[in-house]
């Protein structure tokens, strides 16, 4: 289950912001994430704020979520104008579980509020074993121009670990279909140093992802979450807890065959096939742009507000029956807040940051410790080495 939120300010009743925040909203971009709280099962490493269908309770239904969604997206539209829309993000949860008809139904409502920009990338995620060709066609047709798998793994004993449902081949297969429905832009997603999972493993599910034809791969190092299934295994001594040398080593090993694959890496966990193949919503997120998000529990930021709605998809859907602002609360980023999350992102990108946005003198000793690109320091910009990548967050802690 997920962890708790934080604390805040309270949110007015109609969700309304200060001027100051809305004076230039949508300047440096504006997108919209979607959050789909619903799963047909739990994995063990999972904290994000989903519901199985034994979780939900009373009043939460999901042939009505759309409705709900569209909901706060009025009242967002009461809020805020802030032209069209760049990005629009549909995560989970499993949003494929809910009806092509449905996800058109809400792509259609952003784009009637606020109008989506030419061009603009439209993404959902999908777990493999949710989609086939022929919802994946109707999603292409419904406007979405990407979708972005959770393959995790292709070894079938790391899947089990993970309490992944799929089966070893799917989510590639799942890709093939992607693509063959018209999608250009197709994701997989890894988790690395899972307990039992060898070299080999690793490399099984790196020869796969290159083999279905993707050009974008994430792939992050298993974090053990508090109060997942995983964690109490581990605390129990049932499972090992990760470990950094091996996590260490999975990541040169992506490293390696992705770049020999023809992909690129543009943030620390990711990987393109050339400047098309970069997620543009996450690009938005990691350089300072505005977003909403809609659903329980989603995040949004506008103009260095901050804010977050209530988690439960039952409480989010009793809020906007009654007319009320889903937000839970909010706070105002200081300038320092907003400097610091601008350095915590943009270090771990491709393009870096410039070199006057961060501590000289932690700079020049990344440098020193062969951190940092020396061509790239000598134009004034930050951008790390390979070996920078790996302790990325310790060159963070330096610059700040």
């Amino acid at each position: 289950m997920a962890g708790a939120l934080p604390d805040g300010d309270p949110v007015p009743r109609d969700g309304s912001l200060p001027d100051e925040a809305t004076r230039e909203v949508g300047k440096n971009g504006f997108a919209v994430y979607v959050h789909v709280p619903f799963c047909a099962s739990r994995c063990g490493y999972c904290d994000f704020n989903t519901y199985t269908a034994s979780e939900l309770g009373g009043g939460a239904s999901r042939d009505e979520y759309a409705e709900t969604v569209l909901a706060e997206l009025a009242l967002a539209a009461r809020v805020i104008e802030p032209g069209p829309v760049d990005t629009v993000f549909v995560g989970g949860g499993t949003p494929t579980l809910l009806s092509t008809d449905d996800l058109g139904r809400i792509l259609d409502g952003i784009d009637r509020t606020w109008g989506l920009a030419p061009g603009a990338e439209v993404t959902t995620e999908a777990n493999p074993e949710s989609v086939d060709p022929a919802y994946l066609r109707r999603l292409r047709g419904a406007g979405f121009t990407r979708v972005s798998l959770g393959m995790q793994s292709a070894a079938a004993n790391v899947l089990r670990v993970l309490d992944r449902k799929h089966t070893a081949g799917r989510a590639p297969q799942a890709a093939i279909e992607a693509r063959e429905a018209g999608f250009e832009h197709v994701n997989l997603d890894l988790i690395y140093g899972t307990p039992g999972e060898s070299a080999d493993d690793f490399e099984r599910s790196l020869r796969a992802v290159v083999d279905a034809g993707v050009d974008h791969v994430s792939a992050y190092a298993l974090i053990v979450e508090d109060g997942t299934r995983m964690a109490g295994r581990m605390r129990r001594g049932e499972l090992p807890y990760p470990s950094d040398d091996v996590a260490a080593d999975r990541y040169l090993a992506a490293e390696a065959a992705l770049g020999d694959a023809g992909f690129e890496w543009y943030e620390v966990s990711n990987w393109a096939r050339g400047d098309g193949g970069r997620c543009q919503h996450n690009l938005l997120y990691w350089t300072g742009a505005d977003w909403w998000g809609l659903g329980p529990g989603a995040h949004s930021h506008v103009g260095g507000v901050r804010w977050w709605n209530v988690k439960h998809p039952s409480a989010y859907a009793k809020r906007l029956s009654e007319g009320v602002s889903p937000g839970l609360a909010r706070e105002l980023l200081t300038d320092d807040d907003r400097h610091m999350e601008d350095v915590m992102l943009r270090v771990r990108l491709r393009d870096g940051i410039p070199l006057d946005r961060v501590d000289a003198t932690g700079a020049a000793r990344a440098l020193s410790d062969g951190l940092l690109e020396p061509h790239a320091y000598d134009e004034g910009r930050l951008v790390l080495t390979l070996r920078g990548r790996l302790l990325a967050d310790a060159v963070i802690r330096d610059v700040l």
